[in-house]
């Protein structure tokens, strides 16, 4: 029997990005949800009850929730098509480890930037160039995170890309200016069908950005 398979998402969002990505790494066939996240469907309510938030990925009816937690999971059933994390046991802790800075870290300075003003904002762009540089030195050389092919770290931070338009208006800065690495590894994670395919325009999400500031009340 096919394994039915559905996808609880939202399309900007960076997580449920991941999850698209690792499904299309794959070669994966899905049904896809889009949620409206102001009135959340009664699935993902009872597929997410813990944290009531996308994405979520049901497979034959069983709900997988966190994306980084969904990606091993596709990683570990589906582990014959294109892996995504190492198979040596150092090299995918460090893996899980810079995925796990990315979601403790970038996300968070990365909203600073655009719902803050003044020094606050500053202080969050300050944090925000810190947090890359790092991830610059971890990249180094290397053409991907983990070595010479794509993965699991590269699909936990490209995601963010499509937001990088949106940080650089509201914190007027440029990335390539400050994290030219950034740029370039990014540039290089497009030229992947599964990334520039999941990936939206950044123009359309600066403009969700817009709306949502002024929901918050923090334009």
């Amino acid at each position: 029997m096919a394994d039915e398979i559905v996808l609880l998402d939202f399309w900007a969002s960076m997580f449920g990005m991941r999850v698209r990505i690792a499904l299309a790494e794959k070669g994966i066939k899905y049904q896809y949800k889009e949620e409206d996240l102001r009135n959340k469907s009664e699935l993902l309510l009872k597929m997410n009850p813990v944290h009531k938030k996308i994405p979520v990925l049901i497979h034959n009816g069983k709900p997988v929730c966190e994306s980084l937690i969904i990606v091993q999971y596709i990683d570990e059933v589906w582990k014959d098509r294109c892996p995504l994390l190492p198979s040596d046991p150092y090299q995918r802790a460090q893996a899980r480890f810079w995925a796990d800075f990315v979601d403790k870290k970038v996300y968070d300075v990365s909203r600073r930037v655009w719902t803050t003003k003044g020094e606050e904002q500053k202080a969050a762009k300050k944090e925000f160039f810190e947090t890359f540089k790092i991830l610059e030195v971890e990249l180094g050389e290397k053409a991907f995170f983990g070595g010479e092919s794509f993965g699991f770290v590269d699909l936990s931070l490209i995601t963010f890309y499509s937001w990088f338009h949106a940080y650089e208006t509201f914190g007027n800065f440029s990335m390539e200016a400050e994290c030219p690495k950034i740029i370039t590894w990014a540039k290089r994670c497009l030229q992947r069908e599964s990334v520039a395919k999941t990936l939206p325009d950044q123009k359309k999400v600066f403009e969700f950005i817009v709306e949502m500031t002024k929901r918050l009340g923090v334009e």
